[in-house]
């Protein structure tokens, strides 16, 4: 792999001499910023949905049934519109992962992250100051829209403008920061669930990260790859001169991007058909629909992004079900970055194993 481009190399990637420049090291925080909003935002609305203040103003019919319901009553938020609100965002990221990869690659990962943190700004903002349903759904949408742009664009940004050695360590940040955005959101939840405005100050602060990834990708430059595959071979070869700084072979790695470029534009055509119709290719397909099909299928994301609501209808008081949400962020992050540690280690194979076994014995109980 060079420069994020995919290479034919049966070895190791090769160490072009690339160190952790400035440059480098504002893209991973900018990036970063994208998987920190990304977790901020759906962590938050689960905890939100359950504070009375914001039920009275936008669902007081779900307040009513809480009023008169057990505690073994799950049907307490079964609401149209209560769904719609969380929903949302989920629905418009999955609608813009659909155009977000040709949409990357025509414009540039720099620019899909300058849109992406523009909608997160409006996303929050609209939230954050919504005076009906329609506005907290139009704030949820934009946010979902941001989602599925910088969700394709900051891995790949990360891992074509990361040095070798460093590639997997890096790109790996992205997943942790998505667990800390979403241990920040519980963690907020329970701070402001006391305030009676405390929903607002929840849904507007995703607008915090948004500037960070805005302003920062206007200092960035656009990836080499990115560059190349888009025609502008000079600004390409000064952007890795810029992030790679002095000492590194340059020269051979820009080569290697342009062989990996023109390879990748000759097999694209045909590529699906390729894929779904021959044989060799059939165990990678089946894995990788596969794995994270049954991952979903689990219901490990519903329990994770709406554990406040899980509490609460399973007879957790408020306060409670808000840091059950707030321990169970914590123990991911902390699993994740003990995965991170060990998965050279020990393998995908392995931690894919371990990991299922987890989610066997623990859902059994649940």
């Amino acid at each position: 792999m060079a420069g994020g481009a995919f290479v034919a190399n049966d070895g190791p990637a090769p160490d072009y001499g690339g160190r952790l420049t400035l440059s480098v090291l504002m893209t991973c925080f900018v990036a970063a910023s994208g998987g920190l909003i990304f977790g901020y935002d759906i962590g938050i609305s689960g905890g939100v949905s359950q504070m009375e203040p914001f039920l009275r103003r936008f669902f007081p019919h779900v307040l009513e049934k809480m009023a008169v319901a057990k505690h073994n009553d799950y049907c307490l938020y079964d609401s149209q519109a209560l769904t719609a609100f969380t929903s949302s965002l989920y629905i418009a990221g999955l609608l813009a992962s659909l155009v977000a990869s040709r949409v990357t690659k025509a414009i540039g990962r720099q620019r899909v992250m300058l849109v992406g943190g523009a909608l997160f700004f409006a996303g929050g903002a609209i939230t954050g100051a919504a005076m009906n349903i329609a506005m907290l759904i139009i704030g949820r949408m934009l946010l979902g829209f941001g989602v599925g742009f910088t969700n394709q664009a900051t891995p790949v940004f990360l891992s074509e403008m990361a040095p070798t050695q460093w590639r997997g360590s890096l790109t790996a940040g992205f997943q942790i920061f998505l667990a800390l955005g979403v241990l920040i959101a519980n963690l907020t939840n329970y701070a402001t669930a006391r305030i009676s405005w405390g929903w607002r100050l929840s849904l507007g602060l995703a607008g915090a990260p948004a500037v960070i990834i805005f302003l920062g990708a206007l200092f960035l430059t656009d990836t080499p790859s990115s560059l190349v595959m888009r025609g502008k071979a000079d600004e390409a070869r000064a952007a890795l001169v810029r992030v790679r700084g002095a000492g590194a072979d340059v020269d051979a790695e820009f080569q290697d991007i342009l062989r990996a470029v023109a390879v990748a534009r000759e097999s694209e055509e045909g590529a699906f058909h390729r894929m779904a119709t021959r044989r060799e290719y059939r165990p990678h397909l089946v894995l990788a629909v596969a794995v994270p099909m049954f991952f979903q299928l689990t219901g490990v994301i519903v329990l994770s992004f709406f554990a406040p609501l899980v509490f609460r209808t399973a007879g957790f008081g408020s306060n409670a079900a808000l840091m059950g949400a707030v321990i169970l962020g914590g123990v991911n992050l902390g699993a994740l970055m003990l995965s991170t540690l060990v998965i050279d280690r020990y393998g995908r194979r392995v931690m894919f194993m371990v990991g299922g076994i987890q989610m066997i014995i623990a859902q059994t109980h649940v």
